[in-house]
């Protein structure tokens, strides 16, 4: 299995349930939204489980993987922490389309 390492997966701290996780891989991030995720059953919920674990086995990038976990939180009504530019694009499209 052919797995990338944690430089590859720009970190982002979602708040969930009043709790900040700090998402730093691929793994964690796939762990977060398997094992704590509040709501399971959104559209980009599915999108972000398919891509964190399509990053993890090298047939997504983990930049494709981290903006679906964006999405999904966004979808989810959780704060998204981050750094990284590309996060605030999501997050202002996302609030636009609203």
């Amino acid at each position: 299995m052919f797995r990338r390492n944690s430089r590859d997966f720009q970190t982002v701290l979602l708040v969930i349930d009043g709790t900040t996780l700090k998402i730093g891989t691929l793994v964690d991030a796939a762990e977060a939204l398997l094992s704590q995720w509040p709501d399971d059953d959104g559209e980009d919920y599915v999108v972000a489980v398919k891509k964190c674990l399509d990053a993890i086995t090298g047939q997504a990038s983990p930049h494709e993987a981290r903006l679906a976990l964006i999405r999904a939180a966004v979808e989810g009504g959780m704060r998204v922490i981050s750094l990284a530019h590309d996060a605030g694009s999501v997050l202002n499209h996302e609030q636009t389309a609203a």
